[in-house]
């Protein structure tokens, strides 16, 4: 047999036993398509579209999963009402949401400190306390009975203490005014003859406006002026005392969470935490420009509420929230677990940021 018969044959059998192999089946990724539904309306920059909002945070796991994970995002009223999702997360009917944990005080009063809390951290150290102070897996310890997962997805940082209809000079100013505040701050000015409203954002104007309420707190000078606020009240002041960080609360049902392969969990997580910084990023560099505008265009009479308001306001936090957590066990063990880290903190804080800002 010649040489080149030999190689023909040798090739064929070789071609032919690969031929003959059995073919290997690769099965298919799963896919997933949820829904996400949302506490703000329709077009809110930071709460529904623009960087790091609730919007590109769906087509960011989108993109990162190679769409293996769709998300389809509703605003409030387009599929339930503005504050009705923790319910329809719970029960399953959609699988995320878009909030602030204190608007669900009503259900789990300790779920007010994933937020913020008055005269608390700031959001530096609310994110340490979240991510490497055992924040996150409090918060999910709290939320797991109620079939919920929860993180971080956004931050608006230190927000302005509202817009009034006449000065604030003194602490006896608040008794009797009705005025728009969620969250422990809203406790806090009960305690001082505040009538607390909790209204959701596109309710606030008209209220305001037409003097339903005397007093509102929002966001900052960016997010207030684009809701107009200004149009209806000219005191404008400061200190952030009430939340000196913002937390937006991505909410997840548990059982759809624990459907997400691995690899899908740590793509939402990433995306929950590039919104995070993004968010807060974006926030800062839009409201100087519009407080700027605010004052010299408009007329608003901005600046910090008094020195001796400030220290009663103080005075009178630590008292509600002492009251609230000797009333509920779990919002005892948030508390302390909140404060221990914000005293760990703190004292780092006073020889970095503190000192920095101080020059």
């Amino acid at each position: 047999m010649s040489l080149n018969r030999r190689k023909f044959l040798s090739g064929a059998a070789v071609s032919g036993a690969i031929l003959g192999a059995p073919a290997i089946v690769r099965a298919e990724p799963r896919t997933f398509s949820w829904k996400m539904t949302n506490a703000y309306g329709p077009g809110a920059p930071f709460y529904v579209q623009g960087p790091g909002s609730p919007t590109d945070f769906c087509k960011k796991v989108e993109t990162m999963s190679g769409g293996r994970l769709k998300i389809q995002h509703f605003a409030a009223g387009e599929l339930i009402p503005a504050l009705e999702g923790f319910d329809a997360v719970s029960k399953g009917l959609v699988e995320m949401n878009a909030a602030n944990a204190y608007f669900w005080a009503g259900k789990i009063p300790a779920a007010q400190y994933f937020t913020t809390v008055p005269f608390g951290m700031n959001t530096q150290g609310m994110n340490a306390w979240m991510y490497h102070g055992g924040g996150i897996e409090l918060w999910n310890e709290i939320y797991a009975e109620h079939g919920l997962v929860a993180m971080p997805m956004g931050n608006t940082g230190t927000q302005m203490t509202g817009w009034f209809r006449k000065p604030i000079t003194r602490i006896e100013d608040f008794d009797g005014l009705k005025m728009r505040i969620p969250g422990l701050a809203g406790k806090v000015y009960a305690q001082l003859g505040v009538a607390v409203r909790l209204l959701p954002g596109g309710e606030i104007f008209p209220a305001l406006e037409r003097g339903v309420i005397d007093a509102a707190e929002f966001v900052g000078p960016f997010q207030d002026r684009r809701m107009g606020l200004h149009k209806a009240a000219s005191y404008y002041y400061t200190t952030g005392w009430h939340e000196p960080t913002n937390v937006t609360e991505l909410m997840i049902n548990k059982k759809a969470w624990e459907s997400l392969p691995p690899d899908l969990q740590a793509i939402v997580k990433a995306a929950a935490a590039a919104c995070n910084v993004e968010s807060h990023a974006w926030c800062e560099s839009v409201n100087a420009d519009a407080l700027e505008d605010l004052v010299t265009h408009f007329g608003v009479k901005a600046g910090p509420l008094p020195d001796p308001v400030i220290v009663k306001l103080k005075e009178v936090t630590g008292d509600t929230l002492s009251s609230l957590a000797a009333a509920d066990p779990t919002t005892r063990k948030v508390h302390d677990a909140f404060f221990a880290f914000r005293q760990k903190h703190g004292a780092w804080a006073a020889v970095s940021e503190k000192a920095f800002l101080s020059l």
